[in-house]
């Protein structure tokens, strides 16, 4: 690493001669811009508008333009401002790390002693760890005064740049004013959503699948040429991705979970720890139906003895007995399914009468519900 900057932190009267390295880099890979036809690189000249002509850097002055007037600057103006030329990064403050809102912080740079003796530097490191606290400190950088945060990070000092309060816009939407009903219901999926999701943070564990996806793409290029099939490169159709559907949130949480907890066949599944009501909630969306249907069908002995053929006839007789009035309307439904001639609906008829013909009392089973129950069992 190459130093940009040497000062010293003004600690109270003690002085800590130290050398800035910028903590982070780049890593995304470098693309310029050519001309689709030829492949010419796209150059930017510095071309003044009065004189069109292109102009070197060194002739080049910063200005400042208010109201029709303008200002210019040169270099030497402005390195003769006192703060530009202040080396000192000036300790302010100790304050709690939590009053510091992560929002502000810019850029970070490490802190390397330097000095022979780096005692000052090691004795304003122990000072933060053992009032575990961050110094704000003030200090000139490139051409602008800097509020910084001095932390420590692996026995080292670490100077974070802060932003400025008036650089952070206030967050004013009129939408988060609107009243929304939460219900505890959908507090307690998504609590159990986070909960399935947590772990420590590691960010080794993290890739940017852009810049291995790019790099993938320009290694088949140099292979392939013009030939390239970037559907063939990359497994899927070019610019193939979220379709962005708005679905129903309660369908929206159970299905994240059903995928964290293995499709939600195991007992603990959303509905159950939800107290088994998570259907009315949710409006017995067609995922939920499926099961619900399956576990019938499963169980067709209770279901026969419980489920009742009460379709009401638009003609009741009255004084029959109720197994004449279920074998009439059973066999009309047989005869109706006849005439349509849908196989599917007469099978179902006829299941249905033999279930509820074998569940009446022998005392009900009259000669018209016998009877009913012989053109019942007549196949479609």
């Amino acid at each position: 690493m190459r130093a940009i900057w040497k000062g010293a932190i003004a600690f109270g009267l003690v002085n800590v001669p130290v050398k800035v390295y910028s903590a982070t880099e780049d890593h995304d890979i470098s693309l310029h811009q050519v001309h689709n036809a030829d492949g010419g690189r796209i150059r930017y000249q510095r071309r003044c508008e009065v004189c069109s002509q292109v102009i070197d850097y060194s002739d080049i002055e910063k200005a400042f333009e208010e109201d029709g007037r303008t200002v210019v600057l040169s270099k030497d103006e402005l390195k003769a401002i006192p703060a530009e030329n202040s080396h000192e990064i000036d300790v302010v403050q100790f304050v709690p790390s939590e009053q510091l809102e992560p929002m502000m912080f810019e850029k970070s740079y490490y802190l390397e002693p330097d000095s022979k003796s780096p005692k000052a530097y090691v004795l304003l490191r122990r000072a933060l760890e053992d009032t575990d606290r961050v110094a704000i400190v003030q200090f000139a950088l490139r051409e602008k005064t800097r509020l910084g945060a001095l932390r420590i990070k692996d026995d080292v000092l670490v100077l974070q740049s802060l932003l400025w309060p008036d650089e952070v816009r206030e967050a004013n939407f009129p939408s988060l004013e609107a009243d929304v009903r939460i219900s505890a219901q959908e507090r307690d999926m998504s609590a159990a959503l986070v909960e399935s999701m947590a772990a420590d943070f590691d960010p080794a564990s993290f890739t940017d699948e852009y810049q291995v996806q790019l790099r993938q793409l320009i290694e088949a290029k140099l292979e392939q040429g013009e030939s390239l099939d970037t559907e063939e490169t990359f497994g899927v159709e070019a610019g193939e991705g979220s379709k962005g559907e708005v679905i129903d949130l309660m369908e929206a949480l159970k299905r994240s979970l059903d995928r964290k907890r293995g499709s939600g066949s195991a007992a603990g599944s959303p509905d159950e720890q939800a107290g088994g009501d998570s259907g009315d909630a949710a409006g017995d969306g067609e995922e939920e139906a499926k099961p619900a249907r399956k576990r019938s069908t499963a169980a067709k002995p209770a279901a026969a003895k419980s489920a009742p053929a009460t379709k009401s006839a638009e003609k009741p007789a009255a004084g029959k007995p109720s197994a004449a009035k279920s074998a009439g309307d059973k066999a009309g439904a047989a005869k109706s399914s006849e005439g349509r001639g849908a196989a599917n609906k007469s099978a179902g008829s006829k299941s249905t009468a033999a279930k509820s013909t074998a569940a009446e009392k022998p005392a009900a089973k009259t000669a018209a519900g016998k009877a009913a129950g012989t053109r019942a069992r007549k196949p479609a």
